[in-house]
């Protein structure tokens, strides 16, 4: 059996693509999933999403010890389920930095500026605040739903942003319309009071059209490649059987950060002296794959409150039935919501152009013993409630890289991010956490505020470099291990094909040549639907580039 596109991986990506490319007549597309269909419940209850961690639709992914965070070994969740993290993730909606795609452009990646991605951000958006936004930055006509919070919300996100502008943080309701800096509330990727993941907002509109077909539990071999070029999948079909699949046109890589390079290199593309470690024929000799491993990095401080205000309460076991009583029969409540709900940005150093951190606020804290697991709330104090602000690098200046852990296709990739190998990121994560510290003590959380619970409210340096070290998280946001270039060390060129191959491209994070400044997930959106019209030699319309480029 053939087909014209075969993608590998239902993710936020591949979920896009599927919907773009089958809407093309007289094509016929093949998407491959290794997980299951997106039927557990928990997939589709916002609140619900660290109950996701760990279970079988995550990756469950590890890093190597990390040498300068106490050798501990990181935990890497990612989406095993048609959306991928999509279905798994927090379902924040943050586009990135102006500057992030003009440095892309920059460097070499004509197409990706900020003027000429902002009409893709925008096809898929359907913006339920429509009205108070500039329609200049959003859309009401895209099959995403991206909402504020609207059925709940505690007293302690509004308390967060007052106490940032108590801070010198000016107010910005918009991350991403004309500025980024400021504080403000989340936008989320929920409706009716759902997740809304590329799963149910792209694929399933899309099943009904003879010309798609979806295969979950179909855990892709290798690429197979004729003569330099991608002409089929080999999938398993069970642990010691597989099937070819032909692709007629094209091959499009979108299984994410870890597993896109992991593909690569078990199909015979990638430095060849790591290939012949293995075994694995080199078909080509390109160094670059897994290489350029970037992720932001998050350090948490929790502050405990006086009264029931936020989440943490809701975790008892009738609070939580309460909960689901009120999401099953109107879909209201504390359910309803990300755990995360406000957030800033700042620039730590007035001469800089853009923010170089992020504050994540969660209205939940994680008590004072370190023994809470950020990806396991059940391990979350429930008798008291609080609050965390979590500072999180925006550009990391480690670099890491993704490898093989042998030839088997099934066993998990080597995942070496070298977190905190900077001295430059030590200091910011520092700078920030002194900052969280700061706003923590601002007059508008006074009424709510009982005792700092970590780190401690006297600190010195070393003892707050001490508290990262136990702390700090990926807020899995793993990119750039097929960067995009035009450099000896990229892996796709701007069209998002990969150099020396093909009829193959690869389409999701791991293109990004450098981390965007922001949550993830819909700049892969983003990229995603770029990608669909590079591969269907379709351009947006010209009247709308006209529209960006006179912006300023």
């Amino acid at each position: 059996m053939s087909y014209d596109y075969i993608i590998i991986g239902a993710g936020s990506a591949g979920c896009v693509l599927a919907n773009r490319l089958s809407a093309e007549a007289g094509v016929s597309v093949l998407l491959l999933e290794a997980g299951a269909p997106d039927k557990k419940l928990e997939i589709h209850i916002p609140a619900a999403y660290s109950k996701l961690n760990r279970t079988s639709v995550d990756w469950a992914y590890w890093t190597e010890p990390q040498e300068h965070v106490d050798g501990r070994r990181m935990y890497l969740p990612r989406g095993k389920t048609l959306g991928g993290s999509s279905s798994t993730n927090a379902m924040a909606y943050i586009r990135g930095n102006r500057t992030d795609y003009d440095a892309w452009e920059a460097q070499g990646n004509a197409g990706w500026a900020y003027d000429a991605i902002l009409p893709y951000f925008k096809r898929s958006e359907r913006n339920e605040q429509l009205a108070r936004l500039n329609a200049t930055y959003h859309s009401g006509d895209g099959l995403l739903n991206v909402t504020y919070a609207t059925r709940f919300k505690t007293p302690l996100a509004d308390a967060f942003v007052a106490a940032c502008m108590e801070t010198g943080i000016r107010e910005n309701h918009d991350f991403n319309g004309a500025e980024q800096e400021g504080a403000g509330l989340f936008q989320f990727t929920i409706k009716d009071g759902k997740r809304h993941s590329t799963a149910t907002a792209f694929l399933k509109p899309a099943l009904k059209r003879p010309n798609l077909t979806v295969r979950t539990q179909a855990h892709t071999k290798r690429i197979v490649l004729d003569n330099g070029r991608a002409v089929g999948v080999e999938v398993f079909t069970g642990k010691q059987t597989t099937e070819t699949i032909r692709a007629n046109r094209e091959v499009i890589l979108s299984a994410g950060s870890f597993n896109s390079p992991q593909t690569l290199m078990l199909s015979g593309i990638g430095a060849a002296d790591e290939l012949r470690r293995h075994r694995i024929d080199v078909q080509l000799d390109l160094p670059g794959v897994g290489q350029n491993l970037q992720d932001h990095l998050f350090a948490g401080v929790s502050t405990l409150a006086s009264s029931l205000i936020g989440s943490n309460n809701w975790l008892r076991p009738h609070k939580q039935l309460q909960g689901l009583w009120q999401f099953l029969t109107a879909k209201t409540g504390p359910l309803t919501i990300s755990p995360l709900e406000a957030n800033a940005f700042v620039r730590t150093e007035a001469q800089l152009t853009q923010p170089d951190l992020q504050l994540h606020f969660a209205p939940i804290h994680v008590g004072d013993t370190y023994e809470a697991d950020f990806y396991d709330i059940n391990t979350f104090p429930k008798n008291a409630d609080g609050w965390s602000i979590l500072p999180t690098l925006l550009k990391p200046t480690s670099r890491g890289y993704v490898g093989l852990r042998s030839a088997n296709a099934l066993d998990a990739p080597v995942i070496q991010p070298n977190f905190m190998s900077t001295d430059k990121d030590r200091q910011l994560l520092l700078t920030g956490t002194k900052l969280a510290m700061e706003i923590n003590q601002a007059t508008a959380f006074s009424q709510f505020r009982q005792r700092a619970l970590i780190p401690a409210e006297l600190a010195s340096d070393d003892e707050l470099m001490a508290h990262i070290r136990k702390i700090v998280e990926t807020v899995y946001h793993p990119v750039g291990t097929c960067r995009m270039g035009s450099d000896e060390g990229s892996v796709v060129n701007s069209q998002l094909q990969v150099r020396g191959i093909e009829g193959l491209r690869v389409v999701d994070a791991s293109i990004m040549p450098t981390i965007v400044s922001g949550n993830t997930n819909a700049p892969v959106i983003m990229i995603a639907e770029k990608a669909a019209d590079l591969i269907l030699g379709r351009e947006l319309a010209k009247a709308v580039n006209r529209q960006t480029a006179t912006m300023t």
